[in-house]
């Protein structure tokens, strides 16, 4: 049986990648808002090198029984792979391309931290090995907001880090927070964001909105006081200002579950359609409506 350890996360546009385990959990573990792998009885884990060649193997005999579906890309699953170390990077590619040849890209989450642990010369070598299309969380790029969450790095980081996978040629997604800022932070928050993001080269920003649950820290700063929730109204608004101001040719979408009114377009050109949706949720569907969609989100 395939290696795969508790629930395994991917993004709604890898549904047809290979889904190979090479690490599970986080190896920052801190961020505030996050439960995802509160399950886990560890922090992070790397996969020993013979579990990733047993579902190889694995993975090539389930594939040979349906000779029709091929497959050109894998995502390597855990909260960020990306942190491992290039030689084993380097190894995981050598290995996947012995049992599926045809491979050509390799994808995985990423912390904008495990950039920095890359030179340039290894960014460019991960390149052109197949690495391409990271899923970045980056959440916002509101630095009072980072800082409170505890997400271990500033909006300076992302534009830098950032900056060098454009300069590889490694292309990513940012997965944005909706809400992250705080009550009458929301559309300061996302202004914010767009003016970084504008600087860089996203594939797509993908907007999720935060559910707050009862095991996270940040439910405990709300109890004492330390923090406040943006109402789901405002969650809206703060979408607004981010597609309003994102003057970068990229794809937009909010998709997840978190998401009470899902929404994709390409911007610029769909800026119009994607604006006048969301006046008419602002404008004609009400808090309570959108809070009890909130409360029936038990679990992302």
């Amino acid at each position: 049986m395939m290696h795969y350890t508790g629930t395994i996360w991917r993004p709604p546009y890898e549904a047809s990648s290979l889904l190979l385990e090479v690490a599970a959990g986080c190896t920052h573990h801190r961020c505030k808002f996050c439960t995802l792998y509160a399950d886990l009885p560890f922090r992070f884990r790397m996969s020993p090198i013979e579990d990733i060649e047993a579902d190889l193997k694995e993975a090539q005999g389930m594939y040979r029984r349906f000779p029709g579906r091929k497959v050109s890309r894998t995502f390597l699953t855990g909260a960020n792979p990306f942190v491992l170390k290039y030689d084993r990077l380097m190894e995981i590619a050598e290995l996947v391309h012995k049992y599926f040849p045809g491979m050509e890209t390799f994808g995985s989450f990423a912390r904008v931290t495990d950039v920095t642990l890359k030179s340039d010369e290894e960014l460019t070598a991960l390149h052109d090995a197949g690495y391409d299309g990271l899923t970045i969380g980056i959440e916002t790029e509101d630095d009072e907001a980072l800082r409170f969450m505890d997400k271990g790095y500033l909006a300076a980081d992302i534009l830098e880090q950032c900056g060098r996978l454009d300069k590889a040629g490694i292309r990513y997604s940012f997965f944005y927070l909706t809400g992250i800022s705080g009550a009458g932070h929301g559309e300061d928050g996302a202004r914010a964001t767009a003016a970084v993001c504008n600087q860089l080269h996203p594939l797509l920003i993908g907007a999720n909105m935060l559910t707050i649950y009862s095991d996270s820290g940040l439910y405990q700063e709300i109890r004492h006081g330390n923090w406040k929730e943006e109402s789901e109204t405002e969650k809206y608004r703060e979408v607004r200002a981010l597609v309003e101001n994102l003057e970068i040719p990229t794809a937009f979408a909010a998709l997840g579950a978190s998401n009470a009114f899902q929404m994709q377009g390409v911007l610029p050109k769909d800026r119009g359609k994607l604006l006048a949706f969301l006046d008419d949720v602002i404008k004609n569907v009400g808090e309570d409506e959108l809070r009890c969609y909130r409360e029936s989100v038990h679990h992302l």
